[in-house]
């Protein structure tokens, strides 16, 4: 059964950090694209970042300079980390996995960024 189980999601004021984990399990974590996407209310769901099997990333403009991925492949992780927050941020943020053809979803977990 293929899982991806995220947290690290809260609430914090602008200005300040989070990091979001994902878990990986069911899958052959390694030679998994991962990506990292977020959905505001009314939105629709963008993609954030993401990284590749050989650590390759690349990210959206409104996030570049702030948000940094990794992975870690002997733990099958995946991290956000966000610094630099700001409300525009908020948002259900979540983990996905791709290897062609399959593609995996985690559960979302709200992030919330207060002015």
């Amino acid at each position: 059964q293929v899982q991806l189980v995220e947290s690290g999601g809260g609430s914090v004021q602008a200005g300040g950090s989070l990091r979001h984990s994902c878990a990986a399990s069911g899958i052959i974590f390694s030679i998994n694209i991962m990506y990292w996407y977020r959905q505001a209310p009314g939105k629709q769901r963008e993609l954030v970042a993401s990284i590749t099997s050989d650590g390759n990333t690349n990210y959206a403009d409104s996030v570049k300079g702030r948000f940094t991925i990794s992975r870690d492949n002997a733990k099958n992780m995946v991290y956000l980390q966000m610094n630099s927050l700001n409300p525009e941020d908020t948002a259900v943020y979540y983990c996905k996995r791709s290897q062609n053809p399959y593609i995996s979803w985690g559960q979302g977990t709200q992030v919330t960024v207060s002015s």
